[in-house]
């Protein structure tokens, strides 16, 4: 039985000085509950909208992105729907029927998977205001007492992506997803890491059956989990002889299940009209030759560049590029530190594993490019040893220590004075007397001498001058 997906994913700009409509800040993350409001984002009688242009510009970056159509005339409309999260009891959004057209229409993005590349179509792309947040105190609705609602989110622009209903599995929804997120960080509209940044509406059917949406998912990970419940659910009623019915359903994350929200509302069900308080703007070819004229890098010409210009692997070049802050720090620190195979390695092995440790947000990294390169610059001309650099590591990106600093101050330079190492090995050859005549017999057993002398050192021998010195006596 053929799965059939497309999706409707609802991008927040946040990074714009102030909501789609009204002067009310975006930053509202840390704000207190109901402080980044005013009349317009609450829906007061008599307030009156006014757009906030940078929206469209980043809007038009994204269709330029996307080889998305244009439209040259923007039409905001009212969507209607009743919900404690819409004080207004209409949405302003876009449709695309009735002379009404979205911002954007058509376009494609190309996804690899499973060794192959897919394309997967855009419908449309639409510019609309976000509503306010419901929170439940028992974390569902239908368990919960009561409901609260911030409505320091109302009026936020989101951008919304529809795309045809390309996608046959989970996995290429999430390959779908995690490229745009990628694109819209490199485009500077949205930073996908804050909490609530995307959401995801799932329309999922088997060939020849209802279409079900599941609304309202917040992570890649919830992504595929609703998608793969929903699938296997409409399978087994199928399979029962039974019919999947068209309707609404959200996810349960606690449970991983999705469960029915509402019978499915058709698009008159929402009496759209275009909203009187706002006439069409114009889009002129010269304000969209004027946004493609100032397009940023695009992440997959990054990685190829990366690619070509570095000789990195192409996967050390899509996990690079996958964040634009990673790939900027990446080049900077080839400013200080000239070896980018050595420098991706540790990147993405070891200074992404402290940044996932802690959150994974950039917003923890303290440490500055420069000193990552030095830090380098020490293993190479043996200061210290691979040991001692992934121990100094975490104090470097978290505390942005100095790394000289660090190894002076803790004693932590490796010792490469033959002399020196030359008599530690003579003691672990006489304190291990079996195992210097197992090593003589089985060359692998070298390495629990190097284990002894590197233990004496507390990891602070140079392991390439034990290594040479222990075979040398062993030869003697």
């Amino acid at each position: 039985m053929r799965s059939i997906i497309g999706i409707e994913l609802h991008i927040q700009v946040n990074r714009v000085g102030s909501k789609l409509f009204c002067s009310c800040p975006t930053n509202y993350y840390s704000a207190e509950a109901n402080r980044n409001t005013c009349p317009v984002c609450l829906g007061l009688p008599g307030s009156l909208p006014v757009v906030n242009y940078s929206v469209i510009e980043k809007a038009t970056r994204l269709a330029l992105a996307l080889s998305s159509r244009i439209s040259g005339s923007l039409i905001f409309v009212r969507k209607h729907y009743f919900y404690p999260d819409l004080p207004k009891n209409y949405q302003i959004s876009q449709y695309d029927r009735a002379g009404m057209v979205p911002f954007a229409s058509g376009g494609y993005l190309d996804i690899g998977f499973g060794g192959s590349s897919k394309r997967i179509r855009i419908r449309r792309i639409n510019i609309e205001e976000d509503p306010a947040k419901i929170s439940y105190p028992e974390g569902d609705p239908l368990k919960s007492p009561y409901s609260l609602i911030d409505y320091n989110r109302s009026g936020m622009p989101l951008l919304e992506i529809v795309t045809e209903a390309d996608m046959e599995s989970s996995k290429e929804v999430r390959a779908f997803l995690e490229k745009i997120l990628t694109l819209v960080d490199y485009l500077d509209i949205c930073d996908p890491d804050l909490e609530g940044a995307f959401r995801v509406d799932a329309n999922i059917s088997i060939e020849g059956g209802e279409r079900v949406e599941v609304k309202n998912i917040g992570s890649l990970r919830d992504v595929e989990k609703a998608i793969n419940y929903e699938l296997t659910r409409q399978r087994n009623i199928i399979r029962a002889g039974g019919s999947v019915k068209r309707e609404t359903r959200h996810w349960d994350s606690a449970r991983g299940v999705t469960v029915t929200s509402r019978a499915k509302e058709y698009e008159e069900d929402y009496r759209y009209f275009p909203d009187p308080d706002l006439p069409p703007i114009e889009i002129t070819k010269e304000f969209i030759d004027n946004v493609s004229s100032n397009m940023p890098e695009l992440p997959w010409v990054r990685a190829e560049r990366f690619i070509e210009s570095y000789g990195l692997s192409r996967y050390e070049a899509n996990v690079l590029t996958s964040r634009r802050w990673l790939a900027d720090y990446f080049e900077n620190a080839l400013k200080y530190y000239g070896n980018p195979s050595k420098l991706a390695d540790l990147l993405i092995n070891d200074f992404l594993g402290i940044v996932n440790e802690h959150g994974g947000s950039p917003r923890v990294v303290k440490g500055s490019p420069d000193k990552v390169g030095k830090l380098l610059s020490f293993l190479d001309r043996g200061v210290i040893s691979i040991k001692i650099l992934k121990q100094i590591l975490p104090d470097v990106v978290l505390r942005d220590l100095d790394p000289e600093e660090i190894i002076r101050s803790r004693g932590l330079d490796v010792i490469s004075d033959r002399s020196v190492i030359e008599k530690l090995v003579d003691e672990v050859f006489r304190e291990n007397p079996k195992a210097v005549e197992d090593a003589k017999k089985n060359p692998k057993a070298i390495n629990f001498l190097i284990g002894k002398v590197m233990a004496k050192t507390r990891g602070k021998a140079h392991p390439a001058i034990v290594r040479e010195v222990v075979a040398r006596k062993l030869r003697e």
